[in-house]
């Protein structure tokens, strides 16, 4: 039974350099702000484990994603001088994630191909 879902998630994991946590806290809730009215996003947030985060998020399809990515662009940049990313994980179907290989490639994320299921 394949799916026909086009979500696509993208999973990445933050380790916050020491003493930079509140600094990261305030970047999400820009993050937030500034995804807020982005069509093609599902659902967006920051789940924290110390100095650890993950951003838990999903778009319609690829298009949703890459319009997310280029909306936050600089604000990943500067997360990126406080914090590192620990892991980078992309889900959905092989027919959406071709279309992410190539914009995607610098990150190096690890592709995980939906192959069953559904959304009700």
């Amino acid at each position: 039974m394949a799916t026909q879902d086009q979500v696509c998630s993208i999973v990445p994991y933050f380790q916050i350099y020491p003493g930079k946590e509140d600094a990261f806290r305030e970047i999400c809730e820009r993050f937030i702000d500034q995804t807020r009215e982005e069509s093609g996003c599902l659902y967006y947030g920051f789940s924290f484990d110390g100095d650890k985060v993950h951003c838990r998020e999903a778009y319609k399809n690829a298009d949703g994603l890459l319009a997310h990515l280029d909306n936050v662009g600089a604000l990943i940049g500067e997360a990126l001088t406080i914090s590192d990313i620990t892991r980078l994980e992309v889900h959905g179907t092989r027919e959406e994630l071709e279309k992410l290989h190539e914009p995607l490639k610098d990150l190096n994320p690890e592709y995980w191909y939906l192959e069953y299921g559904f959304r009700n």
